[in-house]
């Protein structure tokens, strides 16, 4: 039995150890129950601490404060609305060529079933009965899946409609905010507060700003070497993979399949896909090696093996504005693990710095 008086100091190891994976365990249940008002809050958390530099140049030339806060979202919502007019734009000019389309996927699709009745011995006619028995389950429950687009749809109209009016407020109490984090600690210990949030400050303003610039020159790039090969939907390919690419690791890997699958309908020369295949790699290498290390800096790094897992459970547990959030909150929980006593082991483990021999042999 614990004595009363006890303090997390005092329990023994394995206990601090199952607390702290319990308590990451009730957070994540948490983030799953309350996932349609905790990320709104979280993205806007994000957005704000991008927009507050503009706020604050606002404030220098005496804009009143609300006016302040309302220019750079209203600066957000207007470059948002023109990626998404460039998006649609580009998927219309797609539909446009439907019919050359489903000519060529039929002649890809010929030649496939060809091959695998040479390779593996199904018959066309076999073929045909494989794809009409799926047909039928996949048939069979369009109904729920419809009704799940549905909600998802009202679910992202809620998002985006809530979004701009939890950055006008964090950005309007963001004095409550930080004198409530203070409040948390002792005063000796707020200039090491200050200094963890102000490094989260920044790191997350570089990071979302980077990712910008980033967006940008990759269309830019991407789009401009596919339409002078001549590729057809290069700009579409671009923005598609560009907005992909936001997601580490996993984003690029779907991007690249995405824009195979994109010039497969419109071409029949494997070329083509050999070009896009290319042209994505390059740019993929420039991004990776020379263009973002530079804009974004050596901020906080995250090593691949946390960076991937990290993704996958943020997807799991709040879909693509999950796995969107996931590297920007595990680098604010490396900022903070990195400033405590009991929990800098946890820091080491996010961290990306191996060291140069085993632990076991110093």
């Amino acid at each position: 039995m614990f004595i009363m008086g006890t303090t997390i100091k005092d329990l023994p190891l394995t206990v601090k150890r199952s607390v702290e994976l319990l308590g990451l365990f009730l957070l994540g249940a948490l983030i799953v129950l309350g996932n349609t008002v905790i990320m709104p809050l979280l993205m806007a958390f994000f957005f704000s601490l991008m927009l507050m530099p503009i706020f604050r140049l606002f404030r220098k030339l005496k804009i009143p404060e609300s006016i302040a806060i309302f220019l750079p979202i209203l600066l957000l919502i207007i470059s948002l609305a023109l990626v998404i007019w460039l998006f649609t734009s580009q998927v219309s000019a797609l539909l446009d060529d439907f019919p050359q389309i489903q000519q060529t996927v039929t002649r890809h699709l010929d030649s496939l079933s060809i091959w695998i009745s040479n390779s593996f011995g199904y018959s066309p006619a076999e073929q045909l009965k494989f794809i009409n028995e799926q047909s039928k389950k996949l048939f069979s429950s369009l109904g729920g899946m419809l009704s799940g687009a549905a909600g998802s749809l009202s679910g992202v109209i809620i998002f985006i409609g809530l979004l701009p009016i939890y950055i006008y407020l964090i950005i309007l109490y963001r004095n409550l905010f930080l004198k409530f984090i203070l409040m948390w600690f002792k005063a000796d210990e707020n200039l090491n507060v200050e200094e963890g949030i102000r490094q989260t400050e920044k790191m997350v303003k570089s990071y979302l700003v980077g990712l910008l610039i980033q967006i940008t020159y990759i269309i830019i790039l991407l789009g401009g070497a596919l339409w002078i090969f001549g590729i057809q939907n290069a700009l579409l390919i671009g923005i598609i993979f560009a907005f992909l690419n936001l997601i580490p690791y996993l984003g690029a890997l779907i991007g690249n399949l995405l824009g195979v699958l994109l010039t497969l309908a419109s071409s029949d020369k494997i070329s083509d896909v050999l070009i896009v295949l290319g042209a994505i790699t390059f740019v993929q290498f420039l991004d990776n090696n020379i263009l973002m290390p530079r804009i974004v800096g050596s901020q906080v790094k995250i090593n691949a093996l946390v960076s991937i897992v990290g993704i996958i459970i943020g997807g799991v547990m709040a879909g693509l504005s999950g796995m969107f959030l996931a590297m920007p909150i595990l680098s604010i929980l490396k900022i903070v693990f990195d400033r405590s006593e009991n929990y800098k082991q946890w820091g080491v483990l996010l961290g990306d710095e191996r060291p140069a021999k085993s632990p076991m042999t110093v």
